[in-house]
């Protein structure tokens, strides 16, 4: 694509680095770039920054429209580039198909400018995890192997280093792969770690969450390869549309005396087929749902070419991710756990099944209209003392928690509850007050972030912040 004196608007300049990461990758391209975004200046302080200087260095300089969107800007641009997490259905993006503007955004204009093979993961819980260990599996083989995408790391920024030779992993979003799917793009090489409700309240339904994490397969062709669980492919499970895919499709199971292609046999080997791959004591994180991440990276690793020795040695050197089941601190014998990407009840639920020890949850948060139920029976069946926090979704896992209690009153493990706080060192300060040494202080909120925080990372780096501060004495 020749971008040179193009007028480009991005749309959402955002946060996380994605907006930025456009708009400095357009600059060296000769665009002329415009920003907009509804958040004012003041809320947007460091990726400003970070653009001005940016532009500086180039002699250049970049327009903005912040605090609202002007028509003139969608009107009179010759490409709109436009963050994920505007709504496909925006009255702005309408203006634009109405002008004849083309719509892209940093994933679409990656894909149609890499040279090099893409191997992209997503699901609804641990495709980060599952994405770094894939990503470090490869490099075991192929050193120059990159990882960004939906994980704050700019992939169109990434492609000066990237030759026909060089793998690049993707994390991917439902937001991302719906506007792929759009542009009938996919990764030739895909994984799908599981599929539990989430972003319903986005996308609309169930349905078309599942129709739009499929388009990470659905245009791959004869040369591509999927790896999915079977547990999301059987009856009563979401059936992906796989009924005209033409490509290798491999299911993988953790569980006992699976007969997937990818499983763990009984003696703890990730085998693929025939072959095994690794052992269950390679992996170095804890719970079942870590060993099925393990497994569906290996089993997309080795069907890239990564031998097996390769494949054990990288999960040998794997020690996890910041802000999913990370270990902040240990207290006077307690120990504090950073899991607040934990963003929906699926993968809260994951993380308690992961801790052994008695738990102190740190829960509660903004709603995406998922379902409580399963989540709020385990915190009643495995849960020493909840915290709650403030936010829309708190009421209804409040109320699910209590019929759960109601329902189990013989065998409740649940002894107190706390909250809802919405100031978060007094949260932080009344789970330490009915922690014990042996106990597993444990942020995984089950629910989104905003009211209190800017993000989920933002609420997972104040606990951070906190617990690194707290002194004898602090809890109340």
């Amino acid at each position: 694509m020749n971008l040179r004196g193009k007028r480009i608007l991005v749309m959402g300049l955002g946060v996380h680095g994605g907006g930025l990461g456009v708009a400095r990758w357009l600059l060296r391209q000769g665009a002329r770039v415009t920003v907009t975004d509804m958040a004012a200046s003041d809320a947007l302080t460091a990726p400003l920054a970070q653009l001005s200087a940016a532009a500086a260095q180039l002699g250049t300089s970049v327009h903005y429209t912040l605090g609202e969107h002007r028509a003139e800007d969608f009107t009179g641009s010759d490409l709109v580039v436009v963050n994920p997490a505007v709504r496909p259905d925006s009255p702005w993006l309408a203006l634009c198909r109405q002008a004849g503007t083309p719509i892209e955004t940093e994933m679409t204009l990656f894909f149609r400018a890499c040279p090099g093979p893409i191997l992209g993961v997503t699901g609804t819980k641990g495709k980060t995890t599952t994405a770094l260990m894939l990503a470090a599996m490869l490099r075991e083989a192929f050193p120059d192997t990159v990882a960004a995408g939906n994980l704050r790391v700019s992939a169109l920024e990434s492609l000066e280093t990237i030759t026909a030779q060089t793998p690049v992993v993707l994390e991917l979003s439902s937001f991302q792969l719906e506007r792929l799917g759009e542009a009938g793009l996919s990764p030739r090489y895909s994984l799908i770690t599981n599929l539990s409700g989430d972003h319903v309240n986005w996308h609309g339904s169930m349905a078309a969450y599942t129709q739009a994490k499929a388009q990470i397969f659905a245009h791959q062709g004869a040369g591509g390869v999927v790896v999915l669980s079977a547990a999301d492919t059987g009856p009563g499970s979401p059936i992906w549309p796989t009924a005209d895919y033409r490509g290798r499709i491999i299911r993988y199971d953790v569980a006992a005396g699976a007969d997937a292609e990818a499983r763990i046999d009984a003696t703890g080997n990730l085998t693929v087929g025939d072959e095994t791959l690794a052992h269950a004591r390679d992996i170095r994180l804890p719970g079942a749902h870590s060993q099925a991440n393990a497994l569906a990276a290996a089993a997309l690793a080795h069907s890239f070419g990564v031998s097996p020795t390769q494949i054990a040695t990288a999960l040998r050197g794997f020690a996890g991710v910041e802000h999913r089941l990370e270990l902040v601190r240990e207290i006077a014998g307690v120990r504090y756990v950073n899991d607040t990407t934990a963003t929906n009840p699926a993968a809260a639920l994951a993380a308690l099944e992961a801790i052994t020890t008695p738990i102190i949850m740190i829960a509660g948060g903004a709603d995406k209209d998922l379902e409580f139920a399963e989540l709020g029976a385990a915190i009643v069946r495995r849960v020493k003392a909840l915290v709650l926090l403030e936010g829309s979704a708190t009421v209804r896992l409040w109320q699910i928690i209590t019929i759960c209690s109601n329902l189990r009153s013989s065998i409740d493990h649940l002894q107190s509850v706390a909250g809802p706080y919405h100031d978060f060192t007094a949260a932080i300060r009344a789970a330490r007050g009915r922690a014990e040494p042996g106990d597993t202080v444990l942020l995984s909120p089950g629910c989104a972030s905003f009211g209190m925080f800017r993000n989920e990372f933002h609420r997972g780096e104040e606990f951070r912040r906190i617990v690194h501060g707290l002194a004898a004495g602090d809890a109340e």
